[in-house]
């Protein structure tokens, strides 16, 4: 699988590794090298963290649609219910 990166991305990314590698290791990275960089972490690291955002997505989606039942939900019938009860309320009757 190959990830294609836009110019400006991967121009982005060039100059991340190199100023990454010039402050952790005090070394200078050329343009050429951090390119090269990138893509052997496009290609060996890339499907991997790929397919662990589409697990991930995947996963939140289910437990979307899983709650689904739960947020919409409509009581059915619900009209002649005892909790609706329809016409005048009676005081009761305290002649007993």
């Amino acid at each position: 699988m190959d990830i294609k990166l836009s110019h400006d991305t991967e121009k982005r990314l060039s100059v991340a590794i190199q100023r990454f590698v010039a402050e952790e290791y005090g070394e200078s990275l050329g343009e050429l090298g951090a390119g090269t960089f990138l893509s052997f972490c496009l290609k060996e690291l890339g499907p991997a963290i790929y397919n662990q955002a589409i697990s991930d997505a995947q996963a939140c989606m289910q437990e979307r649609v899983t709650d689904l039942e739960n947020i919409c939900f409509a009581e059915e019938t619900s009209y002649w219910g005892p909790a609706s009860r329809k016409g005048v309320q009676r005081k009761p009757d305290h002649r007993r």
